[in-house]
């Protein structure tokens, strides 16, 4: 495994490249008539496991064979231009040939610009990946020619079952409870001051494990439990976001924008009633209005057309309903050579959106900065995958967790709230609250 910074002319051997289909036995779907993501997700090792999966689609990988570490404003660049240095001297041969297969990076980056997390892009040694019913097997390795076929059961370590974490302690982030509601009427009057119209404010809370955390556990139980999210695990980053940055593929663009939110009941009767009001509030309407804005007129410079939703739909998930929008596009046609923009190119136009920042966005930025008393990290940046032309889905990383590389037992959850002027410290305290539970359910013993 190599580890670069973003000068190309440190590149190693060219990778050499196999996909081949794969006959991987796929579970009977669920009750509910999904498939199981844990047919991916079974395959992982315990270490520093990388996947990417939704509704049993997707990818899983692990190893390095290449490691590409980037930081500051020019992070999304200069990680793009060591991958097209990469793809450029590959030795590639893809029997399979669908988005997802040939070439693969995943990649997670810090939200913020002077973030130290910075970002990170790593090149697996293997791939496992499934798409409309098909499978397939990738390795990635450095040298000068290709092998013969590679066979599955030669490569998976067909790890024994994820361990549990055993009992699980709580305890106070960079603020208590009480302190960020502070932070929240911090928010609450700077945008009464005319200083931003809408911030983003996020809240940390620190998990110890009796043992030290298998990243497998808590990937199947998010799987399982929030189907229609994206789970998602890079280098020690790790959740199922709700919330799509941004897909691309063959010139066709996706962004699923969620902003305003309320917490279930647990009756289906109840839940109807709460998402009639949550689509009539006028409070969570306005945030969610910011939000689409923003993602649109981050893409309309790339499309030769758009289409925005007049008004939201109520997506459903077991612990919050949100206002949602899918934001689309047709990707302006290439002029002369110029190839479409990548999908790191357009994840990096949108990042930050107002959902996950404010607006508008470098005075919501700075008040974050001013006010959170904690570095973010990786949460709430882009966290995804992309192939050798560049297509590729970016998720932002949220109802996520921080795995300590210093300390295993240690896990960090994030949760991140949208203020407006009319938001209240208590009742964004609670939302914060909704939004912790997935994580906190991933990390639980019992059913």
């Amino acid at each position: 495994m190599s580890t670069l910074t973003s000068v190309p002319e440190d590149l190693p051997h060219p990778l050499v490249v196999r996909t081949v289909a794969l006959d991987l036995p796929v579970r009977a779907p669920d009750a509910a008539g999904l498939p199981h993501a844990d047919d991916l997700l079974d395959l992982l090792p315990p270490d520093a496991p990388l996947a990417w999966v939704r509704r049993g689609d997707g990818l899983v990988a692990w190893g390095e064979t290449l490691r590409v570490e980037v930081g500051g404003a020019q992070r999304f660049a200069d990680a793009e231009a060591v991958w097209r240095a990469v793809v450029a001297h590959a030795v590639v041969r893809d029997e399979v040939q669908v988005p997802g297969t040939g070439p693969v990076a995943f990649a997670s980056f810090a939200f913020d610009d002077e973030s130290p997390a910075g970002g990170v892009v790593v090149v697996p040694s293997v791939v496992v990946g499934r798409r409309a019913g098909r499978t397939w097997l990738t390795t990635i390795s450095t040298g000068a020619t290709l092998g013969p076929a590679p066979v599955l059961a030669d490569l998976v370590g067909l790890a024994q079952p994820p361990v549990s974490p055993g009992v699980v302690t709580y305890d106070d982030g960079a603020v208590s409870a009480d302190g960020w509601r502070d932070v929240v009427a911090a928010g609450i009057a700077a945008i009464r001051r005319g200083e931003v119209d809408k911030v983003v404010l996020a809240r940390d809370v620190v998990a110890t494990t009796e043992r030290p955390l298998d990243a497998r556990w808590a990937l199947s139980r998010l799987a399982d439990r929030y189907p229609s999210c994206w789970t998602f695990a890079v280098d020690g980053l790790l959740g199922a976001t709700p919330e799509l940055l941004v897909r691309s593929e063959k010139g066709l663009v996706t962004s699923r924008v969620l902003a305003g939110t309320i917490r279930r009941t647990g009756d289906d009767a109840a839940d109807l009633a709460r998402a009639a009001i949550l689509a009539h509030s006028s409070k969570d309407l306005e945030e969610h209005e910011y939000a689409v804005t923003s993602v649109a007129q981050a893409l309309e410079p790339f499309c030769s057309s758009t289409n925005v939703p007049d008004v939201p739909f109520v997506l459903h998930l077991p612990n919050v309903l949100h206002l949602a929008s899918d934001v689309t596009g047709v990707l302006t046609a290439p002029v002369d050579t110029d190839a479409h923009p990548t999908s790191l190119a357009l994840a990096a136009a949108l990042h930050p959106t107002a959902a996950v920042c404010g607006t508008p966005t470098v005075a919501a930025r700075e008040l974050i900065r001013a006010v959170e008393g904690m570095d973010r990290a990786r949460y709430a940046g882009p966290v995804g995958w992309f192939g050798a032309d560049g297509d590729g889905e970016w998720g932002i990383a949220l109802r996520s967790a921080q795995t300590s590389s210093d300390d295993p037992h240690r896990v960090r959850l994030f949760a991140g709230c949208g203020i407006v002027a009319a938001s209240d410290p208590a009742a964004e305290l609670a939302e914060s609250e909704a939004k912790l539970e997935p994580m906190r359910h991933a990390l639980t013993t019992t059913p």
